[in-house]
């Protein structure tokens, strides 16, 4: 399965949740769009919290910590989604840049428009704050409109019942795992947290 790990907004934690399903599903990694601090890139993060984990190069490398569309201009970059192709067709985590929304060029291209390209099933990730049940309806709403398969969501960090169980009604999609908040990541933590959502995944999914 390819499965593109989106999130809500930008440092929600679309990172630690993608080197926990690479981790527990056993799957390769790629960052397509990578902006800013290339000398510890999301790919290598996952690298590091991940080491068995095979990472594929990213299409886009750009220096600037600003969206894509930006950070390629200010670079004399033009990112072009015919320039991005899939390293790998099967189980391989694919982890966007910010939202689903986020634009990658001047021409109007969007992060939505590179995740309907790949053809790949959506994990959605977020997080309980104020704000965040309209943040995530309106980012998985948004997915579906687009014909994308949104096959659930993770929670970040803190639970909340009450936010939690409105979202999965309103978007009839489910949350398949929790990855609580942790003072120390390492990849002994990343490999109990992919244990415990992988057997949460092969029941609810069947990967």
């Amino acid at each position: 399965m390819k499965i593109f790990v989106t999130s809500i907004d930008t440092n929600i934690g679309k990172t630690i949740a993608s080197s926990v399903l690479c981790s527990g599903l056993n799957y390769s990694y790629w960052k397509p769009i990578q902006c800013g601090d290339l000398e510890q890139s999301d790919s290598i993060t996952i690298s590091e919290l991940s080491p068995n984990t095979l990472i594929h190069p990213e299409s886009y490398r750009l220096k600037l910590p600003m969206s894509p569309h930006e950070a390629g201009y200010q670079e004399n970059v033009e990112i072009q989604l015919s320039n991005i192709e899939l390293p790998q067709k099967k189980q391989i985590i694919i982890e966007g840049a910010g939202g689903v929304m986020v634009p990658l060029n001047y021409k109007g291209d969007l992060m939505i428009d590179l995740i309907k390209k790949l053809n790949a099933r959506v994990i959605v990730v977020f997080k309980n704050y104020l704000g965040s049940i309209n943040h995530t309806i309106l980012t998985i709403e948004q997915l579906k409109s687009f014909g994308l398969c949104v096959i659930g969501s993770i929670v970040i960090g803190q639970r909340v019942e009450s936010s939690e169980k409105i979202i999965q009604h309103i978007t009839k999609t489910k949350i398949l795992g929790h990855i609580p908040h942790a003072e120390n990541l390492d990849k002994n933590w990343i490999t109990k947290q992919g244990e415990i959502i992988a057997e949460k995944l092969n029941m609810e999914l069947k990967l």
